[in-house]
């Protein structure tokens, strides 16, 4: 059966991988390898949901490693490939799993935070289609509350009842009335906390156990007053309750976790240090942690509060530096389900000035925008541009390197004055060229041991 997954109205098959390269250049310069790479992916899970038969069955997600230093846009390759094709995407760092007990999570908990985020998308895409009636709910109870109908059964007062209400419909929807108290019926669920281990993760077990209390212990219900501001998102959660088949969207949210999720498994170089040789010491955590991993890319079932989800589909994209080891020392099995290996170049000078300018979220045009607030009109020069990539660069080859992150770093210390005396500048029009960065960063990138402590 052909089974297509649709969130917000459309269907995911549109897309091919020259547009989805398109799309992701908007936001991040460079990295065309792996830009295709990912494209690629993801238009292979779009052309198995068309595909009849058997064989659509045994065509598995080809999973992606990631490899390059940080801030070179690994991550946020990820979550814009994520975002752009409205798909449920979680991000977890390898190095969580490693501690002695897991600290009360296991590897399951990335699947299950999968599942929670697809219902969530579910369910979001449903209130979109029932907010209308959901607010002419609201607005009914709210003029219940305000003046309830009258059961006199006397005419003339119940005709004189609905023009008052009919009154008060209309100032509610103009405004008017949302500093009004009134008296609203809020339920509540008291679970007490119990903490338990399983095999399952200390998590899972405290979720199972709200789950099953929750069908014991009967809600109460309490009236509370309340302005009809703080009211309403109230009510409106109620409406939607009514409104919405949540048994529908835990069904569509698990099966768009287990046909179009991705998990982005970061700093996986950090589990591979030493891989194979090491016997002893924090090395059998490391080999444990990939062995813990290992099902979950081959392909198992995770039992979720809402239901069991297969992850043989979900596409897991991993990434690290791999500056202190390399990809072979992962464990074989790991290795190969890891098919697809993209290195991401290292970032230039150049890179950074087309960082600061060319992307949609440039920082220049978020700092603007934050100034537009104030009434402030910030200009940068193209001088000013160049000056910033090139103290940026020189930054991360004399420091730490860590790539384009370090961009933000210097424009917050860059436009730190600014910001704090915005209001003093209203209506102004202020430029920030050479001269100006020159003035306020260079002091700081001369003194080496400054610079590591600031920017």
């Amino acid at each position: 059966m052909n089974t297509l997954i649709e969130v917000s109205g459309d269907v995911l098959v549109g897309l091919t991988p020259q547009q989805i390269v398109t799309e992701l250049d908007k936001y991040i310069v460079g990295q065309k390898d792996a830009k295709r790479s990912v494209a690629i992916a993801l238009r292979n899970r779009m052309r198995r949901q068309q595909i009849e038969g058997d064989i659509r069955e045994e065509i598995k997600p080809k999973n992606i490693l990631m490899i390059g230093p940080t801030g070179v846009g690994k991550t946020e390759i990820s979550r814009r490939l994520a975002r752009l094709t409205v798909c449920p995407f979680v991000k977890v760092e390898a190095t969580k799993f490693t501690e002695v007990g897991y600290v009360g999570r296991d590897v399951e908990s990335m699947v299950r935070d999968l599942v929670d985020v697809a219902i969530d998308m579910v369910r979001e895409e449903e209130i979109s289609q029932v907010q209308v009636e959901a607010e002419g709910l609201v607005t009914d109870a709210v003029v219940d509350a305000l003046l309830p109908l009258s059961e006199s059964g006397e005419e003339e007062r119940e005709e004189s009842a609905k023009k008052t209400r009919g009154k008060l419909r209309k100032k509610l929807l103009d405004g008017d009335l949302e500093e009004r108290t009134i008296e609203i019926t809020v339920e509540e669920q008291v679970i007490p906390q119990i903490e338990l281990f399983s095999s399952d993760g200390m998590d899972q077990m405290g979720i199972d156990m709200g789950d099953m209390l929750s069908g014991i212990l009967p809600p109460s219900h309490k009236n509370r007053r309340l302005r009809i501001r703080d009211a309403r998102p109230i009510l409106f959660e109620q409406a939607v309750d009514d409104l919405v088949n949540m048994e529908e969207v835990r069904q569509r949210g698990l099966r768009l976790a287990e046909e179009m999720g991705i998990i982005f498994l970061d700093e996986l170089d950090k589990i591979a240090a030493g891989g194979r040789e090491e016997t002893g010491g924090p090395g059998v955590s490391r080999q444990g942690v990939q062995r813990d991993l290992l099902p979950f890319l081959e392909g198992t079932v995770v039992r979720t509060r809402y239901g069991a989800v297969s992850t043989e589909n979900i596409l897991f994209i991993a990434a690290g530096a791999f500056n202190m080891s390399k990809p072979s020392d992962l464990i074989p099995e790991l290795q190969g389900r890891l098919p697809i290996r993209v290195e991401l170049d290292s970032l230039t000078a150049d890179d950074f000035k087309r960082i600061l300018c060319e992307p949609k979220d440039a920082l220049t045009r978020q700092y603007q925008a934050l100034m537009a607030v104030e009434g402030v009109a910030l200009q940068f020069t193209d001088e000013a541009i160049e000056e910033l990539a090139r103290i940026a660069y020189e930054l991360n080859q004399t420091t730490e390197n860590i790539g384009a992150r370090r961009l933000a770093t210097v424009m917050e210390y860059l436009v730190e004055d600014l910001a704090f005396a915005a209001n003093e500048h209203a209506g102004e029009t202020i430029q920030i060229d050479r001269n100006y960065v020159v003035d306020r960063l260079t002091g700081i990138v001369e003194d080496p041991d400054l610079s590591r402590y600031i920017l």
